[in-house]
């Protein structure tokens, strides 16, 4: 079902599975949408969990942000948490991906009632001089932050996704990131270059809920050493989780394999 929701004064759109079970709050990368979610939402994750993919101000069919904190890290965060009590889901899981795993993170300490959080593609940084050793040094990462985009240059982010020789059809996050609009991506650049973002690892070690932290064998954004020198007192089965055959987008690339770890993290909040 797709729905339109008010949250801190921003129209987003959402995108809800059938299921009835415990809610699951999934929250999209840079120059993506809910679509990324498809699989899992019409799969059967989607029809035993209560499922709300939403998309962030300026992607997917969510209006534009007003103001260019709109598109920073902590304006992503206050939606999401307003988003997240709009539709009645405190004590859902949170799901991020990539950005949205760095828009997650923000928005935990809103949200007490979660019951856990699920990062993927989203190393936990204290600062910008972090990210040289959190990103791997791939050029295509670099259009996640340019305001104009063309088709070319939208492929190769695309691809950037995925594992080395993924043989999936990106067209459809081609068109997610044609479509995204190009002051979010301005935006957002500019605030991570001011700082404007909270000391994610200090979030993270403060924690009381269950984390996990996945990443795909195949990433070719993230740095697992990285993820791996981290002290997360609550990280989930105590290591990070490497999915094999994947890259950055393992619930587009492997979407069952996906559904099933985070099943498991589902059955482990129990």
């Amino acid at each position: 079902m797709s729905e339109r929701v008010s949250a801190a004064g921003q129209e987003v759109a959402c995108v809800t599975s059938e299921g009835t079970g415990p809610a699951v709050v999934l929250v999209h990368g840079n120059s993506s949408s809910a679509r990324v979610w498809r699989s899992l939402l019409d799969g059967p994750f989607g029809r035993r969990f209560r499922c709300l993919a939403l998309d962030l101000p300026g992607h997917g069919d969510s209006a534009r942000g007003r103001a260019p904190e709109d598109h920073a890290i902590p304006g992503y965060a206050s939606v999401v948490a307003r988003f997240v009590e709009e539709v009645r889901a405190e004590e859902a899981v949170l799901v991020g991906w990539s950005l949205g795993g760095h828009v997650v993170l923000e928005a935990a300490e809103q949200l007490p009632g979660v019951t856990g959080l699920v990062l993927f593609g989203a190393p936990p940084v204290s600062g910008p001089a972090d990210f040289g050793r959190a990103f791997l040094p791939n050029p295509a990462m670099n259009v996640g932050f340019t305001a104009e985009v063309d088709a070319e240059a939208a492929r190769s982010y695309a691809e950037s996704f995925l594992a080395p020789g993924s043989k999936l059809p990106t067209d459809d996050l081609v068109a997610d990131i044609l479509a995204t609009d190009g002051a979010a991506r301005a935006g957002l650049l500019a605030s991570i270059e001011a700082g404007n973002f909270a000391d994610e690892v200090a979030v993270a070690t403060r924690l009381d809920r269950p984390l996990a932290v996945l990443h795909g064998e195949g990433e070719q954004l993230v740095s697992l050493d990285y993820l791996r020198s981290l002290d997360l007192p609550t990280l989930w089965r105590g290591e990070v989780q490497v999915l094999p055959g994947v890259g950055h987008a393992p619930h587009v690339e492997a979407p069952e394999r996906f559904a099933d770890v985070l099943g498991q993290f589902m059955s482990d909040l129990v």
